[in-house]
C-alpha cells in the first residue's frame, strides 16, 4: 500500500494532523495501538488564557484560542457538541492571592474580572476570601473527539490498530517503508513514545507525570470550572475531572495513594455538598523544557517529521499548529520559529 503520510499516534496531535491532511486531499495511514491511558485521553480539555500563580497570559493565546475554538466548532457539524465556554472561578485561598488577582486585573482586563454575585457559591463551597473569574475559558470534549475520529479513520481504512516499531521501518531521504506500507513521509505524533524515537530523542523533552481524580458531585453546577489549588472540571457522563499534578520526579506512571488522599482531604474541606470518587487516572505527558511544541521535518532526513511536545496545553496549541504544519508540508510555508524543529538542527544531526 502506498500513502502520502504515515502518522504514528492518534492522540490530539495525530488526530488533527491526519484530519487536516485528509481534508487537503492527501492519503494517510495512522498507526495507533489504542492505549487506554494516554496524555490526551486523561486530559481535562480546558483552554485557559491566564495561568499560574502569577496570573500571566498564556503564550500566543490571542491567536491560538480563537483559532482553536473555531476549529473545534467545525468538528461539531458531524460529531455533536465538542466545545463550550466554561469560565474558571478562582477561589482565592489567601489574602495574598486576593491582592495578586487585584493587581493583575487592570493589566489583564481582557480576561480577568470579578463575578457579579460571589455569595451564591456558598451553597456549594466553603471559602473565606473573594472569587475571581477568568473569562473566557473553553472546555473541549476531547474524549468524544478522539473516539469519533478514530471510528471514522477505521471505517475508511485509514487506521491500523497495532504497535509501531522502528526496527520494522526502513527510512530513505525521499520515502519510508514500514511492513507493507510505503509513504512519502512518516510523521511522529506519538506522545511520550517520542522520548525513545531514534530520530528525535535528543530534543529537550522533559518527563512529566500527571494524575487526576474522577468524581461524582451531584448538585454542583456544570456551568464553570472551579479552582482552589486543584481544578474541578465538568467531565463526561455528569462526572467531574479533578486535578492535576505536575510531577517531574517519579518512579512510575501509576496512580498514587498520596495524591488521592490529598484530593479527598481538600474536597472535604472545600465542598459543602457530598461527593464520591469513582476513578483515579495517571499518565505521562510529552512535555518539554522549552514549553513550545515540536513541529517540522528532520533537518537531515526530510522523510521523517515530528508533531509533538504539547505538554499540558495540547487543546489550545494543536489546532493552530496542525494547520501551520500542514501548509508547511504541502506548500513549504514557513513554520513559526518558536515551533520549527530546525531550531535543534545541530543536536538532531547527531541522531543520523
Amino acid at each position: 500500500m502506498n500513502v502520502d503520510y504515515l502518522i504514528i499516534g492518534q492522540g490530539i496531535t495525530g488526530t488533527f494532523l491526519s484530519r487536516d491532511l485528509l481534508r487537503a486531499g492527501k492519503t494517510v495511514c495512522v498507526i495507533d495501538e489504542g492505549k487506554p491511558f494516554t496524555a490526551s485521553k486523561v486530559a481535562s480539555g480546558v483552554i485557559n488564557p491566564i495561568t499560574g500563580r502569577r496570573l500571566v497570559r498564556t503564550w500566543e493565546i490571542e491567536k491560538l484560542m480563537p483559532y482553536a475554538v473555531k476549529a473545534y466548532k467545525e468538528w461539531e457539524n458531524t460529531n455533536g457538541s465538542l466545545v463550550r465556554q466554561c469560565n474558571i472561578l478562582d477561589f482565592h485561598p489567601t489574602p495574598q492571592m486576593v491582592m495578586a488577582f487585584a493587581e493583575r486585573q487592570p493589566i489583564e482586563k481582557e480576561y480577568l474580572k470579578t463575578p457579579a454575585d460571589t455569595d451564591r457559591w456558598r451553597n456549594y463551597f466553603n471559602y473565606h476570601f473573594s472569587i475571581g473569574e477568568i473569562d473566557p475559558c473553553w472546555l473541549i470534549d476531547i474524549n468524544t473527539l478522539l473516539e469519533t475520529w478514530r471510528a471514522q479513520l477505521l471505517s475508511e481504512n485509514n487506521l491500523l490498530e497495532t504497535t509501531f516499531k522502528w526496527e520494522d521501518c526502513k527510512v530513505e531521504p525521499d520515502h519510508i517503508t514500514w511492513n507493507n506500507i510505503t509513504a512519502g513521509k512518516i510523521i511522529c505524533c506519538e506522545g511520550v513514545a517520542g522520548f525513545e524515537n531514534p530520530w528525535f530523542r535528543l530534543l529537550p523533552y522533559a518527563r512529566n507525570k500527571g494524575q487526576a481524580i474522577i468524581a461524582s458531585i451531584p448538585g454542583l453546577p456544570r456551568t464553570n470550572i472551579y479552582k482552589q489549588g486543584i481544578n474541578i472540571v465538568p467531565w463526561k457522563e455528569d462526572l467531574f475531572w479533578i486535578g492535576s499534578t505536575y510531577e517531574w520526579d517519579f518512579s512510575d506512571t501509576n496512580p498514587s495513594a498520596d495524591f488521592r488522599k490529598k484530593v479527598e482531604e481538600q474536597l472535604r474541606h472545600w465542598l459543602r455538598i457530598p461527593f464520591e470518587i469513582v476513578d483515579h487516572m495517571a499518565s505521562e505527558r510529552p512535555a518539554n523544557m522549552e514549553r513550545r511544541p515540536f513541529a517540522g521535518l528532520h533537518p537531515v532526513m526530510p522523510s521523517v517529521g515530528v508533531f509533538n511536545g504539547m505538554g499540558t496545553k495540547g487543546c489550545s496549541l494543536t489546532p493552530y499548529f496542525s494547520n501551520e504544519f500542514t501548509n508547511h508540508l504541502l506548500h513549504q510555508a514557513p513554520l513559526s520559529p518558536q515551533v520549527d524543529v530546525r531550531r535543534f538542527t545541530k543536536i538532531l544531526g547527531r541522531a543520523v
